[in-house]
């Protein structure tokens, strides 16, 4: 397919600015930002995002994501004695963030989430006595970051003291709040990760399909043209998410806090970033292979070239469906096996007294599109490849590390029920793991926004 003169135009702007200057064109590419509701709350929970909206695509409703998203990381850069006064400084910047712009994606949406090195390097009493526990791992909410049987052996475990996630339709106010965060005093930057989400969805081509053809990246001739993610398929669909608190810790009962509500409100995050192989995805599977891979053998009525598939209560699989399926056709898919740990096993009211049906999504994601290769910027300039890359930057609320842990291992066969199906690390049967690799993993804790700075510092 020949590219349109839009995208030759920016191909040639990618050649002159590199794979950073990109992001520069996402506004120009991308059209008119969605309209969005000018004005939100501020919840107590700091990973919820208020006026996203819901659309309807192909009979499935779609939440349609703000469209620039950035992770700084950092370091904290004061003494443990001096933890009281950063707690307060840096406060006192969040709050002005929050002054200056309206927390939905029409103006800025910010989450700071904490570390295990965090918790353990400054604030080690505090943390004994208040971290979260987790009743059915019987472990802490926030463990250690780990492998995964997939995981390259280059992996880089990251040992961050705290990242910041903000998400915007509007670049210029990321820019700003970046720019804050790298003159505070408190804390010294390691990373910026930069990426994009959506496009597409009114029948226009979509951000992922031009801004990878603006950055030069291999198989972007292939991507479908409305697509909202690189490989294809719309991910944001509303049945595939985890619905409103769902995720909090102390919302399904699975964390003890203690008797304390100090981390009330507050979540378990995963931050990683991925590689994505577009030339292998779309030409050495066909798209039957594609569907079949992305979602599980076997599954009914997707016609060529669909990219909504419905993934609500109804379609989840259960261990035993997955197994079979393997029996079957020798491959695993992804969601089916991911469903066994992602999806509630059966109805339940919560301790809020919330109804979710059997089949409700736990997670809650927030992960976007990204050419970094692995970062846009960091503090080490040698992590950093000249080219830009496809892949996303992933990150996924879940009411522990344990929950997204086992999340995890179910991609690599791994089910909840504790069975497993042996597959070969990243065999092209193990679900999109065969195009996949993992640069960078870490766990992180949010805590809830009245105790969003500095966590445990004035205990």
């Amino acid at each position: 397919m020949s590219p349109t003169r839009r995208q030759v135009i920016a191909g040639a702007a990618a050649g002159v600015l590199g794979a950073a200057g990109v992001y520069e064109l996402v506004d120009q590419l991308g059209g008119s930002s969605p309209k969005r509701a000018a004005s939100g709350s501020l919840p107590p929970e700091q990973h919820l995002l208020d006026g996203v909206n819901v659309i309807t695509q192909e009979g499935v409703e779609v939440i349609v994501p703000p469209r620039h998203h950035a992770v700084v990381t950092a370091k904290v850069a004061v003494d443990a004695v001096d933890l009281k006064t950063a707690k307060v400084d840096f406060e006192a910047l969040l709050a002005g963030l929050e002054r200056d712009y309206v927390a939905t994606p029409t103006g800025l949406g910010v989450a700071v989430a904490w570390s295990l090195p965090y918790f353990e390097t400054y604030t080690p009493a505090a943390w004994a006595t208040h971290a979260p526990h987790d009743r059915r791992a019987n472990k802490a909410a926030l463990l250690a970051t780990r492998s995964f049987p997939s995981d390259p052996e280059s992996l880089v475990l990251e040992q961050n003291d705290l990242a910041i996630l903000l998400r915007s339709d509007v670049k210029a106010n990321i820019d700003d709040a970046i720019e804050r965060l790298r003159q505070h005093k408190t804390i010294s930057l390691t990373t910026i990760r930069r990426g994009f989400a959506g496009g597409g969805f009114e029948g226009g081509t979509s951000l992922p399909k031009q801004i990878a053809t603006a950055a030069n990246i291999p198989g972007a001739d292939l991507i479908p043209e409305t697509a909202e993610l690189f490989l294809g398929f719309t991910s944001t669909q509303k049945a595939a998410f985890g619905p409103g608190k769902i995720a909090n810790f102390e919302t399904l009962g699975l964390v003890d806090l203690r008797g304390k509500d100090y981390f009330a409100n507050g979540t378990a995050m995963h931050l990683s970033h991925i590689h994505e192989d577009l030339e292998a995805w779309y030409v050495n599977f066909t798209f039957e292979e594609r569907v079949a891979t992305a979602f599980y053998p076997g599954i009914k009525d997707v016609r060529q070239g669909q990219q909504v598939v419905p993934m609500g209560p109804e379609q989840v699989q259960t261990a035993d469906a997955v197994h079979a399926v393997y029996k079957s056709s020798g491959r695993i898919g992804h969601s089916g096996p991911l469903q066994t740990a992602s999806r509630l096993p059966v109805a339940l009211i919560a301790t809020d007294g919330t109804h979710y049906p059997k089949g409700t999504a736990i997670p809650i994601r927030a992960d976007f599109n990204t050419i970094d290769n692995p970062f846009n910027w960091s503090a080490d300039p040698t992590q950093i490849a000249e080219v830009p890359a496809a892949g996303v930057h992933f990150l996924v609320f879940n009411p522990s590390t344990d929950d997204f842990h086992r999340n995890r291992l179910a991609m690599d066969g791994v089910l909840a029920d504790g069975s497993k199906i042996e597959l070969a690390p990243r065999d092209r049967t193990q679900g999109f793991n065969s195009i996949l690799r993992t640069t960078h993993r870490q766990n992180f804790l949010i805590p809830p926004r009245r105790n969003r700075s500095f966590p445990l510092a004035e205990v």
